[in-house]
């Protein structure tokens, strides 16, 4: 069943609940923030991450696009002009346990939505750490022509399958006419000076370690 159309589910419930917490909670140096944690406790907690049932909704998959190159430079940081965006997260698995040494392999166009295909400028791969956490330091890639504003991403937890998605902004016009996009998908942006951050986790299709358990 399309998630966009199967009605109020947890995750969107979690979704919802960040939307009232304080932006400092989410602000760098802080740790990535899950979206459960936030809504379970209404603050950033110990950023570990923890699933509230045994089979957490996966993150779909989208189309990898035209502009894919493999071989990326292994970087956190996609130098560039344009407005500075920070993108922090986890790599979870189903169970909820965090999943370490996951590949994201980032991919986007610049700030005037062209994409470098004799380079590798905006591109570059990172693993995972051993909480799961991931961290990108990039810009806020243009509009490229027919489509939205968005991130490409492989994920991939050692030995699995791949993961390849694209992930969305909030508030765009073009989210509405824009046939891939997927409300699923859409990053948690706040404006930080003249810079954006943004939060997002992967959930991929391997069970992976429990979470901890919390007392």
């Amino acid at each position: 069943m399309d998630a966009e159309k199967s009605g109020i589910t947890r995750k969107t419930l979690l979704k919802a609940a960040i939307i009232a917490v304080p932006a400092g909670v989410l602000l760098s140096g802080q740790g990535p923030a899950l979206a459960r944690e936030v809504a379970r406790a209404g603050a950033l907690l110990t950023p570990t991450p923890y699933c509230d049932d045994d089979d957490d909704d996966t993150t779909p998959a989208q189309t990898e696009g035209p502009y894919f190159k493999s071989d990326s430079p292994r970087r956190t940081v996609l130098p560039g002009d344009g407005v500075p965006l920070t993108v922090t997260g986890y790599v979870l698995g189903r169970l909820g346990g965090p999943i370490s040494g996951a590949l994201l392999d980032f991919w986007q166009a610049d700030a005037e939505g062209a994409y470098d295909n004799a380079g590798y400028d905006l591109r570059g791969h990172q693993f995972s750490d051993a909480r799961g956490a991931f961290r990108l330091t990039t810009v806020v890639p243009g509009l490229y022509p027919g489509r939205t504003r968005h991130l490409h991403v492989k994920v991939q937890a050692p030995n699995g399958p791949v993961l390849t998605t694209q992930l969305y902004f909030p508030g765009e016009p073009g989210n509405d006419t824009d046939n891939i996009f997927h409300t699923e998908l859409l990053m948690k942006v706040r404006d930080v000076g003249a810079a954006k951050e943004a939060t997002f986790d992967f959930v991929l299709e391997v069970d992976g370690p429990r979470p901890a358990s919390r007392t």
